[in-house]
């Protein structure tokens, strides 16, 4: 990772009412007094100064600048910020300008943030977690990522770190020290402090991926036969044409994908290929990856055509997709409800076209959606990355348990510390010798 002092635009480009230019390194302070010929401002304090090119002395806008000296800033070093009128002209005079400067260059994607996890202002958690709060669209998942940035998780993984470095650090004395005083019980004490945060660490990753649901989105595949009304009742979803619709069977032939935000709540909802014997190659390939979306998907709509409902293969349909709810579309159109099997799945009537049941219908899938991401009181896993590192951890635990010596015994315990410690990022073999040396007085 390069150093120096580094200079980027923290708004997102283009014309706007005002742009932010943040600056951060040793030499950002100098700078700041170079381009304001002004003595730096008081900490924290929004001061408005005229900004000028300092090898011809002109004026290129009038700003509001923000000293944070170090280590009391986002980065832990000197930071400043240029709040300066967001047209284009502006921003790139002042780019320009910084550019010309000593020891200073264009910082790198994610440059500020790194520097801020170096300097031990954030853990890794943190980090991803300032990440999902910017990229976030719902309600639901700007909660969770400022939860998450707030250290929710982190602390509850730095729980589990620190009382397993306790628990090795006793299993450590064991084996160097089996001449000392040690209570009698001590091996039974340290098996139950594992199981405890064995079964701990799988309560935590056996929560339906609720948050990883919440950050990605729920998976909703919309399933059927050819000419049911899977494209409409998507458009109507989405609130605009975002499939054709046609009366032509076969029209759809791969997966259409559109982002929704349902009751706070992600959606990624796939339009897919109509389920039907073809000898299309192309319509059957669009159907091999309809059942394979709808294999993946988190919740599963089988709209069938209620007209034709009672077919034999629309009955199959229901038995063999495993879907999570039946939908009978052109209710307005039915004589009367379909006698056919349902195999024990909620059946809905709607009508994409007049209306019919639709308001029923949204409010049982926003009710599914939060069943199936709505976050609990403890802190969710949010990261595919997090899920491999607790099972390696919780692998480790389990052989512990296991473990005929105390060796092996103590070497899985570093195994399941050094996974956990990389969720946050911070493993450090001190913390191990803080609690030896505070337990134990080896000394005496």
């Amino acid at each position: 990772m390069s150093t120096g002092t580094i200079f980027a635009l923290a708004t997102p480009p283009g014309r706007s009412g005002i742009a932010v230019m943040r600056l951060s390194g040793p030499s950002a302070g100098a700078v700041l007094q170079a381009l304001t010929a002004r003595p730096l401002p008081p900490a924290r304090k929004a001061v408005r100064r005229a900004l000028r090119d300092p090898s011809t002395g002109e004026t290129v806008d009038s700003a509001l600048i923000l000293w944070f000296p170090a280590p009391a800033s986002f980065t832990g070093e000197d930071v400043a910020e240029l709040h300066l009128h967001g047209g284009r002209a502006v921003i790139a005079s002042v780019i320009n300008i910084l550019a010309g400067q000593p020891d200073l260059r264009l910082a790198e994607p994610g440059e500020f943030t790194r520097r801020a996890f170096l300097a031990g202002k954030m853990d890794l958690t943190a980090v991803e977690g300032l990440a999902d709060l910017i990229d976030a669209e719902t309600e639901a998942q700007r909660r969770q990522a400022l939860r998450q940035m707030g250290g929710a998780l982190a602390t509850l993984y730095e729980g589990w770190r620190a009382r397993l470095l306790r628990v090795l650090a006793h299993a450590e004395a064991v084996i160097d020290f089996p001449d000392e005083d040690l209570p009698e019980d001590t091996n039974a004490q340290l098996q139950a402090e594992v199981a405890a945060l064995r079964a701990e660490i799988a309560a935590h990753l056996g929560d339906s991926r609720r948050g990883e649901r919440l950050r990605e989105g729920v998976r909703v595949a919309i399933i059927g036969p050819a000419n049911a009304g899977k494209s409409s009742l998507l458009n109507w979803l989405a609130g605009r044409d975002a499939a054709i619709v046609s009366a032509v069977a076969g029209t759809t032939r791969d997966v259409i994908e559109v982002h929704l935000d349902l009751g706070g709540y992600p959606v990624l909802l796939a339009d897919t290929a109509g389920l039907r014997e073809t000898e299309d190659a192309l319509e059957e390939e669009g159907i091999r990856r309809a059942r394979r979306w709808a294999q993946e998907a988190d919740y599963r709509i089988l709209l069938l055509d209620g007209l034709v409902v009672n077919d034999a293969h629309s009955i199959a349909l229901i038995a063999q997709e495993n879907p999570s709810i039946v939908v009978m579309n052109k209710a307005d159109l039915m004589m009367s409800w379909p006698t056919s099997a349902t195999h024990g799945v909620n059946v809905l009537a709607i009508s994409v076209k007049s209306g019919q049941g639709m308001a029923e219908f949204l409010a049982r899938l926003e009710q599914e959606v939060a069943r199936l991401a709505a976050p609990g009181e403890a802190p969710a896993l949010t990261r595919m990355r997090h899920r491999v590192a607790l099972e390696a951890a919780q692998e480790a635990l389990d052989r512990f348990a296991h473990s005929s010596s105390p060796d092996l015994a103590a070497e899985d315990l570093r195994l399941a510390l050094r996974e956990i410690g990389r969720i946050t990022g911070r493993v450090d073999v001190e913390d191990l010798l803080d609690v030896i040396f505070r337990d134990f007085c080896l000394g005496k």
